[in-house]
């Protein structure tokens, strides 16, 4: 199926390219998150009336999350779990936990945004975590996991 971005789309391409994606990708994810429509010559007429105000906008969003990823930077949040004598964690913390930290210190986060390619956290310690905040921008915190002895 032939789709028009709304917005930048990782792995996939930029705001106003015309891209052939599966057919349940489109109707399953991109066009009801409004990310892309079906690419008919209505739509790409409508597209190019509205391109600039798109850019603008989502040049907009990219200035706040630049201006999020500034504030973040370098960033370090502690979360308290209960955690045995050895510093094993009894269960872990996840990329909600740490979502849930930061939007207590005051950042308005979301789960999706906190990335963890090595799973949870199950030990005491101190672990860096990398926040994608927009496709371009990226900040890096450091996690402090507590140990909350029982």
């Amino acid at each position: 199926m032939q789709i028009i971005l709304m917005e930048k789309v990782v792995n996939l391409g930029s705001l106003g390219d015309v891209v052939n994606v599966k057919n349940g990708y489109a109707r399953n994810f991109l066009i009801p998150q409004g990310k892309a429509k079906r690419a008919t010559q209505s739509a790409k007429a409508e597209f190019e009336a509205k391109r600039a105000e798109l850019e603008k906008k989502a040049a907009e969003i990219h200035a706040a999350a630049v201006g999020r990823g500034e504030k973040l930077e370098g960033y370090m949040v502690q979360v308290t779990q209960k955690a045995g004598v050895d510093g094993r964690l009894f269960g872990s913390v996840t990329n909600s936990d740490i979502a849930e930290a930061l939007t207590k210190q005051g950042f308005d986060m979301k789960k999706g945004e906190v990335v963890m390619p090595n799973g949870p956290l199950k030990t005491i310690g101190d672990f860096p975590v990398t926040l994608n905040l927009h496709t371009d921008v990226k900040a890096h915190i450091t996690v402090s996991v507590l140990g909350e002895h029982v």
